[in-house]
């Protein structure tokens, strides 16, 4: 099974990308890096309890109401009979969601984590340490179940790919790229209650654009693939057509649809495979670092 890495920059066109691999022709099963964040935060788990307990005290907007606080619902509600089955359901909902908590304002957690300031540095490290040990796991959960089922590419959709390490598992990369103005303009678009300044900071918290195109290409071929987006859907699904094409031509796609006894039969073959594969993404992830090492060394003489 190859594991594709899925990354980019904010209002790249990451999503619509893993949007377009997940619809046919492709098919490729996705492992959401960004939905599997949100559900380890879900109130009631123990990173929910985590984050309100540190960010919480200074915070103050950092909860939402309950979603069962609206008085016209209430009203209805409560106006049926007290044995109503509707009635009954309505208020099990809505004692488990009050027993679990209220939802976080992602909107206000994002005030306090994106910057360059070394407060809102430190707030972001610790928000990390907490959310990605929690998702690597939910991700081990579902490469084993794309494992048994025969999935011959899994995409990992995973916006800090280089950042959190994860790139040393991943024998493909695709980077899907655009330039700042670009970005800057559909950010401000999609969400237009950013100011100027939150949209910059937002964009600069996942790391430079030109860093990680040169990354990727310093993968070398067939291992990292740059999909530049600049222009609309149909050029974007042609493109990444065109490198799927590519992957699927040098990989093979050959054990597609065999079924999860033959890979249970395989497992010594996939687990040496696997191995090799670390192997080669941490060589070359241990290069790119000591190849900014050297430039730093040359900029502080």
């Amino acid at each position: 099974m190859l594991l594709i890495g899925l990354t980019g920059s904010l209002a790249t066109g990451k999503s619509t990308v893993s949007n377009i691999l997940r619809s046919p022709p492709h098919n490729l099963p996705i492992i959401d890096a960004d939905v599997l964040a949100r559900q380890v935060v879900e109130p009631g788990t123990s990173g929910y309890n985590r984050i309100v307990a540190y960010f919480g005290p200074t915070t103050p907007d950092l909860l939402l109401p309950y979603p069962d606080d609206n008085p016209q619902q209430n009203e209805d509600e409560s106006s049926g009979p007290p044995d109503d089955a509707h009635t009954k359901e309505a208020k099990r909902r809505k004692d488990t969601a009050r027993r679990r908590g209220r939802p976080i304002n992602r909107a206000a957690l994002g005030r306090r984590i994106f910057g360059t300031s070394p407060t809102r540095l430190r707030d972001r490290t610790y928000l990390n340490s907490l959310i990605h040990p929690r998702v690597r796991l939910l991700m081990l959960r579902h490469l084993l179940h794309h494992y048994l089922t025969g999935a011959w590419a899994v995409i990992l959709d995973i916006p800090l790919l280089y950042d959190t390490g994860l790139d040393i598992f991943t024998p493909v990369v695709f980077m899907i790229a655009a330039s700042p103005p670009t970005q800057m303009s559909r950010l401000r678009k999609r969400d237009p209650h950013l100011s100027a300044r939150e949209a910059e900071e937002r964009v600069g918290s996942q790391g430079s654009v030109g860093e990680k195109v040169e990354r990727t290409v310093r993968r070398g071929e067939g291992r990292g693939w740059v999909v530049w987006n600049e222009g609309g859907v149909g050029e974007l699904e042609k493109r990444v057509g065109e490198v799927m094409g590519e992957v699927g031509g040098r990989r093979g796609r050959r054990m597609e649809g065999w079924g999860g006894w033959v890979w249970l039969v395989l497992w010594p073959v996939a687990v040496g495979w696997g191995v090799w594969e670390v192997w080669r993404g941490w060589r070359g992830r241990r290069a790119w670092e000591r190849r900014k090492e050297e430039e730093e060394g040359k900029k502080s003489d």
